[in-house]
């Protein structure tokens, strides 16, 4: 077949419109893969509203387009897709069973972890009487009265089966007398003598050694300490101030 002018135009504008058809098509992959991921522009966004903001996660919510901002700080905030909004408070699922605080579970899961970590070297521990059947974990200060409460029923915890892992939590501060008070007892040669002491208000000798308090002081603000005694429970719980001991054996799942 014979080709005439007019085709060779069409067969060229053809091939110009495959170009311009493939030519667009990788310019849509690329911009489709140099897009910012939703992690990403949250954290931009972040970033630009202030640099002292402590994030350690950004992860998707239960609710679709809605995020997850986890600080270092313990908080978990929440934000829309692109980083536009950020709001506050607890987020709970409408279940048949009732209301469901799905912040609070992220938050019980934060504190299980760093309760796992611990180093049971590094507190003061008074352990099961007999087979061990749970433990508390407690964040405590020598002056306070329900605190002092609580150490009056250690014994019976520990006769229940339930060790008693303490961490210094000093409600004044670090460099406060409390702070001191606590940094003795830890450096005691008998920790258990000289926190029993403390606590029924007897003075003990004042000492001073390389000690962990300062760092538990600021590990029970990160996990949300706000007052003592603060108990945790393995699977993340707080249980915030005294609790007698037969109620913490049932929160345990122990049978009387």
């Amino acid at each position: 077949m014979k080709t005439t002018p007019l085709l060779l135009q069409l067969q060229d504008v053809c091939t110009q419109t495959k170009r311009l058809l493939i030519a667009s098509v990788c310019l849509l992959f690329a911009a489709h893969a140099q897009a910012a991921t939703p992690e990403e522009m949250i954290l931009k966004k972040l970033e630009g509203a202030g640099p002292n903001i402590p994030v350690n996660e950004v992860r998707p919510s239960r609710v679709e387009s809605i995020y997850e901002v986890e600080l270092s700080t313990g908080e978990i905030l929440y934000s829309t897709a692109d980083g536009g909004y950020i709001f506050t408070g607890d987020m709970y699922q409408v279940a048949p069973q009732g209301f469901k605080n799905i912040t609070e579970e992220r938050r019980m899961a934060a504190r299980a972890k760093e309760v796992a970590a611990l180093d049971e070297n590094q507190m003061v521990v008074f352990p099961a009487t007999g087979e061990k059947k749970g433990q508390i974990t407690v964040f405590t200060d020598i002056d306070c009265a329900y605190c002092r409460k609580l150490h009056q029923e250690v014994k019976e915890l520990n006769d229940m089966g339930i060790s008693v892992r303490y961490l210094g939590f000093p409600r004044a501060g670090v460099g406060s007398g409390s702070y001191y008070s606590m940094v003795s007892v830890w450096c005691s040669e008998n920790q258990q003598d000289a926190m029993s002491r403390a606590k029924r208000g007897e003075s003990i000798d004042e000492k001073q050694c390389e000690n962990p308090i300062a760092d538990q002081y600021r590990l029970g603000q990160q996990l949300g300490v706000q007052g003592t005694p603060a108990i945790f429970l393995d699977d993340g719980r707080l249980l915030p101030g005294y609790m007698p001991a037969k109620r913490l054996a049932t929160a345990l799942g122990l049978t009387l």
